[in-house]
């Protein structure tokens, strides 16, 4: 059986983009309007208290088009079921499905033992789900998590992946024909340590939804577990804490970037406390833009939430252009200053000293690891008449390259 994906241009998410386009330019006359009664030191209550309500609409309808959006990214079964060209796939698949309906695990166990590609079961009657039904959860994650979707992911078979890093080039010198050559400095190498932490869900389903032939068990579970995963997931990639859950990049030590040094974070103040500077607030998210070497903006993403994206939505260039730009299209990042923006709705809200924008490139910057499998343990006894899906996944994470992702403190220095 295989999935195809909806496609993204379908009338409902066109209608949706279409709307949200014209409250954008709701926005910008709004915004216009009150501008220049700025200028005239006599803003209207009134426009101001409009520019606000199109502002917040515009984030609604934005909301509501990421949901569509996401609904289509879930993949569907093709009307037309066709043969499988691997046999100990297909053999797999069907096993799977009768363990999560029945809880007949026999047809695994058998698979396990006749092949070298273990079906993972182990003492507490756990299995690791079909690769079918790994890479539909992966992909469905991939369009929900924003941090996993601009990082480097990474897939391991150990407990820790550990990467060797480069802190510092070999030295090299120019030299006459007959000068002498003195030893230059070697590479100085640094090793990072990612360990592989466990995310788990737990949802519930009845007997007779399982019974019932017409359930495809892939998507339930794919629907089911999505949700959780990319929430926990996002949280932890931005803040967790390391030990329990993969290390965020904001948890990592912040100093200000004139005095960057490698295991640290370099920060571009915002000009004000708590809030972008009176006066040309766009500079500093220039100064931002440009404090990552240009092998890292090239590929550089903004990192923020709505909340913060919807302040900068205001703001201008010297040339009375809006620096902030929707997508060409239903499906496509919004721009900021020309480069894309990830709406990580775990980064904080601009407050006094939070660290509320990241640029950089995630990319190269921030590494995801994770543990081969997704496992599933059938618990029909705990919460009767429910039967418990208890799904795990091992994920790891952290900052790989402390040059490629800058951040914004909300203060005067």
């Amino acid at each position: 059986m295989e999935y195809e994906t909806k496609t993204a241009t379908t009338p409902e998410i066109k209608s949706a983009f279409d709307d949200f386009l014209a409250a954008f330019e709701q926005f910008k006359q709004a915004n216009d309007d009150r501008l220049t009664q700025l200028e005239r030191r006599s803003a209207d209550v009134v426009t101001e208290e409009k520019v606000d309500r199109i502002n917040k609409a515009l984030d609604d309808q934005k909301r509501a088009l990421d949901t569509l959006l996401l609904d289509a990214s879930r993949p569907s079964l093709s009307t037309e079921r066709k043969a499988a060209t691997d046999r100990d796939q297909l053999e797999r698949k069907s096993a799977f499905d009768r363990y999560v309906r029945k809880g007949d695990a026999t047809a695994l166990d058998q698979l396990e033992l006749k092949t070298a590609f273990s079906a993972g079961s182990n003492a507490d009657g756990g299995y690791t789900v079909p690769l079918e039904i790994e890479s539909t959860i992966d992909r469905v994650l991939a369009k929900a998590s924003p941090i996993r979707a601009i990082a480097t992911v990474r897939q391991i078979g150990g407990n820790v992946y550990r990467k060797p890093i480069a802190t510092s080039g070999a030295a090299t010198g120019w030299v006459a024909e007959t000068d002498a050559r003195p030893q230059t400095n070697t590479p100085t190498l640094a090793v990072i340590d990612f360990p592989a932490m466990e995310l788990y869900a737990m949802p519930a389903a009845t007997p007779t939804l399982l019974d019932d032939s017409a359930v495809d068990i892939e998507r339930w579970l794919a629907d089911e577990v999505q949700t959780v995963f990319a929430e926990q997931e996002g949280a932890a990639f931005v803040s967790g804490n390391g030990t329990s859950a993969p290390k965020g990049f904001l948890t990592e030590t912040i100093v200000a970037d004139a005095s960057w040094a490698w295991t640290r974070l370099g920060y571009i103040a915002s000009g004000a406390d708590g809030a972008f500077a009176s006066t040309n607030p766009v500079d500093n998210l220039v100064n931002l833009a440009y404090a990552p070497k240009q092998a890292y903006r090239a590929n550089g993403t903004w990192v923020m939430n709505r909340k913060t994206e919807s302040v900068i939505r205001k703001f201008k260039d010297t040339t009375g252009n809006y620096i902030w730009s929707p997508g060409a299209s239903a499906g496509q990042s919004p721009t900021l200053l020309g480069y894309p923006v990830a709406e990580a709705e775990d980064m904080p809200d601009i407050a006094s000293n939070s660290y509320s924008i990241a640029f950089g490139d995630f990319a190269r910057g921030y590494l995801i690891v994770d543990r081969i499998g997704i496992r599933v343990l059938r618990d029909p006894y705990s919460a009767k008449p429910y039967v418990l899906f208890y799904t795990t996944k091992r994920v790891g994470g952290g900052v790989q390259n402390y040059e490629a992702i800058k951040l914004m403190k909300f203060a005067a220095s």
